[in-house]
């Protein structure tokens, strides 16, 4: 298989747009570390998952501000103002979507994202319509790094693992997408992501 018939699968939140939960706080709190703390005391991670893995924000925020009422108007702010926490697009990584795209590469993104607030994403980024499919963790209600939720990829998409070249951030991503065959590419930077698009002879 030539290069040029391999599909290209991306990762979304921080390999082409920046995601930080952070900024929805700065007005709540006075420095990161309040921040962290806050984060660490709710374990704002796994929760998150959960929306992730489709439960909706509205649940989420019920579920959570019952376990910490004295919060609840920090835990609701989340879901409220969630699109802060959507900092922009990584326009490098941008640029190669379109670049790929006009080389007729098929294109396919793979996200660990709630379905509700990935269709904020899709009014947002016109960018995203240049992907052939996008599968959005929380419409599947399984999270990478989960083989069910490649494997569910693979079938959507009709390719097998080999054909495809998958690029994440998320280090235990690659590490899953890597043992079940596909090639990968583990995101630093647009910069990086180019250098080895080229190497591996996808880019000219």
């Amino acid at each position: 298989m030539t290069n040029l018939a391999k599909a290209i699968i991306f990762d979304f939140g921080n390999v082409l747009s920046l995601w930080d939960p952070y900024q929805v706080y700065k007005g709540f709190f006075t420095n990161n570390q309040a921040i962290d703390a806050f984060f660490k005391e709710i374990n704002f991670s796994a929760w998150n998952l959960e929306q992730d893995k489709g439960r909706s924000f509205a649940d989420g925020v019920a579920i959570l501000s019952a376990q910490f009422p004295h919060y609840s108007h920090l835990i609701q702010a989340y879901h409220e103002r969630w699109e802060e926490s959507i900092v922009g697009s990584i326009e490098g990584t941008v640029e190669l979507v379109y670049k790929l795209k006009q080389a007729k590469y098929p294109l396919y993104l793979l996200t660990n994202f709630s379905s509700e607030k990935f269709a904020l994403m899709r009014q947002r980024h016109d960018y995203l319509q240049l992907f052939d499919d996008i599968i959005v963790s929380g419409e599947h209600k399984l999270v990478k790094p989960d083989p069910a939720i490649y494997h569910l990829t693979l079938k959507r998409i009709n390719r097998l693992a080999h054909e495809c070249i998958f690029i994440d951030d998320s280090l235990p991503n690659i590490e899953t997408a890597r043992s079940l065959g596909f090639e990968t590419i583990h995101f630093q930077s647009p910069a990086q992501l180019e250098a080895d698009l080229r190497r591996i002879r996808v880019l000219p």
